[in-house]
C-alpha cells in the first residue's frame, strides 16, 4: 500500500463528521469524531429518521397514528414512551399526561395552519402497557417524549470505543462534547448562557412554536393552553427523554411551582426565563462554563 492510500485509510477510519437533516419537524445535527466517524454519523441519521416515521403521529402510516386509530399497537419503542409516559404522569401529578393525544393534535394543526381555531378538550381515557403491546381508549400525545427518546436512540447507535460526540435536534441534546451555547427566546445572537456539562439538555417554551399567541405546550391539570415562560433549559442526567419531558412540564407550571418541582427531581437542574428575569435550582451554575 503506498503512502497516499495509507493516508487515506486512515482518515476513514479515524474522522470528524457532522451532518445536518430535518427529523420532527426540526433541525437535527449529528457530530463525531474518532474511529469510523462518518459511518458513526450515518448509523445515527438513520436511526433517528427510522424512529422518526415509527412515532409521528402525523403520519398515518406510523405505529403512533396506528395506536391511536386502533387503540392497540405491538411496538417495542412505543411501548418505551408509554411506560415512561405514565411514569411522569404519576410523578408530575398529571401536568405531563400522555392520554392528550387530541389536544396535541388539534394544537399541532393549528400551530401548522391546516385549522384556524383550536377547539382543545381535555379527556382522558385508560392506557396499558404488557411487554411491548399497548392498549389504550384515547389517543396519546408522545411528542412531549419522542424527541429527546430519538435524541437517546441515535446517540446509542453512533455509540463505539475510540469515537466521541452528541446529537441534538430542536433544543434536545446528548451530552455535549464542549461548550453549547442556550439560544435566547427574544431573537437576539447573544446566548442566554453557555453550558459546559456531562448532561442531557433540553429546551423549551413559547418562542419556538407559536401562532398568535399560542404554543405546543399545554397543562391538562388546569385546561391552560401555553407556556408560562420564554424559556426552560433543563439539564437530566438520566437521559434526553427525561430532559425534554421536564423541560415541557416546567413550562406549562407557574413560575414559583415549576422551581419548586425542579429543585424536587434527582439529578435535574433548570434555568427558567420568566418575564426576562432568569430563575435557576440551586446546581444550574454548576453547569455553566
Amino acid at each position: 500500500m503506498s503512502l497516499a492510500d495509507t493516508l487515506t485509510s486512515a482518515r476513514t477510519r479515524l474522522g470528524d463528521a457532522r451532518l445536518e437533516f430535518q427529523c420532527c419537524d426540526t433541525d437535527f445535527t449529528v457530530r463525531m469524531t474518532g474511529y469510523h466517524a462518518e459511518i458513526a454519523a450515518d448509523r445515527a441519521r438513520e436511526t433517528a429518521l427510522s424512529l422518526e416515521a415509527e412515532l409521528n403521529a402525523f403520519d398515518s402510516e406510523s405505529a403512533v397514528a396506528c395506536l391511536n386509530r386502533t387503540g392497540r399497537i405491538e411496538n417495542e419503542h412505543v411501548a418505551r414512551l408509554v411506560r415512561r409516559g405514565l411514569e411522569y404522569g404519576e410523578r408530575t401529578d398529571g401536568v405531563f399526561d400522555i392520554r392528550q393525544g387530541a389536544v396535541e393534535h388539534d394544537l399541532k394543526a393549528y400551530l401548522r395552519g391546516d385549522r384556524e381555531t383550536v377547539s382543545a378538550t381535555f379527556e382522558t381515557g385508560s392506557v396499558r402497557v404488557d411487554g411491548d403491546r399497548v392498549v389504550t381508549e384515547t389517543e396519546l400525545d408522545l411528542n412531549g417524549l419522542a424527541k429527546g427518546y430519538i435524541v437517546d436512540r441515535a446517540t446509542a447507535a453512533a455509540a463505539g470505543p475510540g469515537r466521541h460526540g452528541f446529537v441534538s435536534g430542536g433544543g434536545d441534546m446528548s451530552p455535549p462534547t464542549g461548550p453549547i451555547a442556550v439560544e435566547s427566546p427574544y431573537g437576539d445572537s447573544r446566548p442566554l448562557k453557555v453550558l459546559e456539562t456531562d448532561w442531557n439538555v433540553a429546551t423549551s417554551g413559547n418562542y419556538r412554536r407559536a401562532r398568535d399567541g399560542v404554543d405546543h405546550v399545554y397543562d391538562p391539570t388546569s385546561e391552560r393552553l401555553g407556556a408560562r415562560h420564554e424559556s426552560v433549559t433543563v439539564v437530566a442526567n438520566r437521559d434526553c427523554m427525561e430532559a425534554d419531558a421536564l423541560a415541557t412540564t416546567l413550562a406549562a407550571l407557574p413560575l414559583s411551582d415549576a422551581l419548586e418541582r425542579a429543585e424536587a427531581w434527582l439529578d435535574l437542574e433548570a434555568l427558567v426565563v420568566h418575564d426576562g428575569v432568569f430563575r435557576t435550582t440551586e446546581g444550574f451554575d454548576g453547569h455553566v462554563a
